[in-house]
């Protein structure tokens, strides 16, 4: 059987590839794995569910929920809540383990299933494929008072947001802030809790239909956040996506700041308030060069992960590290989070607006972003990007670039695909070498034709 988890948990087309049927059997292996622990100590497991507000996360949490207390499991039913929210939750209550359902940035037909371990950590690869092995398994079945509860779970919201304000380091009085919640799960609580740090709030993207997540709002869509920013005079706009799991902005000229910037804004004042954890950004592959240069100026280390915010997790969790993230707005304070947070990394960012008293323009302007170019070359082979002919050529572009850009080949992990991505200082240099680099790669990598 082909591997069930992805890169973020289960995900698909609702009642197609993520079914009823999946949930439940999901979630009865889930409570045969991660509950072994409580039983053997002679307690019952507890586990947090919650979803973001796509129409079909309504039966599939519901399958969950049975699937969970059959299994003997109690069940805290969140509701509506961001990912990040239900991550904080399971640690704060100290639950065994707990279940998002949601497809984050996907449009509204997709959704998924993503498993949270106690601490609201996600699982380890190894853990993922026993709950995938535990699936052909006969079921737990209790009877009589060894069911499970499902309660809901009434101060779920408060306690987050207690959390949010807890955590920052200046409030936001002053401000105003137009916040996209990308009609998901932060429609609710993302106003509130800008609100309560003092904000001037005005929201979009805050009417959940069921089935409007995501679409031509949030995170990915920027283009109306930019003009309400610009229509209100606002200081900042801040846009969630769908589970509210990333965080990107416009500044008061409606221009996008990325993951990048914001990390690099945060790293920064982290570093100047001594709680920058070893001096040290973690970030992905795919960060810009400029973003690497605006910290060595500020004597901040970068370490590089692979592609992926769980890689990321496990390099700040393995170093013991505070800050890391990607490009896309996955942004992990692990001081307050276990988790991308686009709540925390929002407020976190305007709390350093608030601090310095200069603009987000000014403070995103320390990161000179260089243009970055980024060409899929399909149908090659993946697996031989050692190729000597193909390595000529990238060592002769780097030469080419020097100090003032960079060149990386990924080849995708599940796809006859590599990407090629470079850097320059001016753009038509990035595009022209990324160009004659796919070309290469085309011809050196190239399958041999089918029968």
């Amino acid at each position: 059987m082909p591997r069930l988890f992805g890169t973020d948990g289960v995900r698909g087309l609702a009642n197609r590839e993520v079914t009823a049927e999946l949930a439940l059997s999901l979630a009865q292996a889930a409570a045969h794995v991660l509950g072994d622990g409580p039983r053997a100590s002679g307690r019952r497991p507890v586990a947090v569910l919650a979803r973001d507000p796509r129409i079909s996360g309504e039966f599939i949490s519901a399958a969950v929920a049975a699937g969970l207390a059959g299994s003997g499991v109690d069940v805290y039913d969140a509701g509506v809540i961001p990912t990040p929210a239900a991550a904080f939750l399971i640690a704060d209550i100290r639950a065994d383990f707990g279940v998002m359902i949601s497809a984050s940035h996907n449009p509204a037909p997709d959704n998924g299933i993503k498993i949270f371990a106690a601490g609201g950590k996600k699982l380890p690869d190894e853990t993922e494929d026993r709950i995938q092995a535990a699936m052909a398994e006969p079921p737990l079945a209790p009877v009589g008072a060894e069911v499970g509860r499902i309660r809901r779970f009434a101060d779920a919201e408060d306690r987050y947001v207690v959390h949010l304000i807890e955590s920052l380091p200046h409030r936001l009085d002053g401000l105003t802030i137009v916040l996209d919640c990308a009609n998901g799960a932060a429609a609710g609580v993302s106003p509130e809790a800008f609100h309560l740090a003092g904000a001037e709030v005005i929201p979009i993207g805050n009417d959940p239909d069921g089935m409007n997540i995501n679409d031509g709002v949030g995170s990915t869509h920027l283009d109306l956040l930019a003009a309400e920013v610009l229509r209100h005079g606002a200081d900042a706009g801040i846009a969630h996506d769908g589970d509210a799991d990333r965080c990107l902005a416009v500044d008061a000229n409606g221009d996008r700041i990325d993951g990048d910037r914001i990390m690099a804004i945060l790293a920064k004042s982290m570093h100047e308030r001594g709680v920058l954890r070893e001096d040290t950004l973690v970030t992905t592959v795919m960060s810009n060069i400029g973003l690497h240069r605006a910290m060595r100026a500020s004597g901040i280390t970068v370490l590089q992960t692979r592609v992926g915010d769980r890689y990321v997790l496990e390099e700040l969790g393995a170093r013991n590290l505070s800050l890391g993230g990607e490009q896309s707005g996955h942004v992990i304070m692990a001081d307050h989070a276990t988790t991308g947070d686009g709540l925390l990394t929002g407020l976190h960012l305007m709390a350093e607006v608030a601090r310095t008293g200069r603009t987000l323009a000014d403070l995103a302007g320390e990161v000179a972003v260089y243009p970055q170019v980024l060409v899929n070359v399909q149908g090659v082979d993946r697996d031989r990007t050692d190729d000597p002919v193909l390595a000529a050529a990238v060592s002769a572009a780097e030469a080419q670039l020097g100090e003032s850009g960079r060149v990386l080949l990924r080849p995708s992990g599940t796809e006859p695909l590599v990407r090629v991505m470079v850097e320059a200082s001016e753009l038509d240099t990035a595009t022209a070498i990324a160009a004659s680099l796919a070309a290469v790669v085309r011809e050196r990598l190239a399958l041999p034709p089918g029968p």
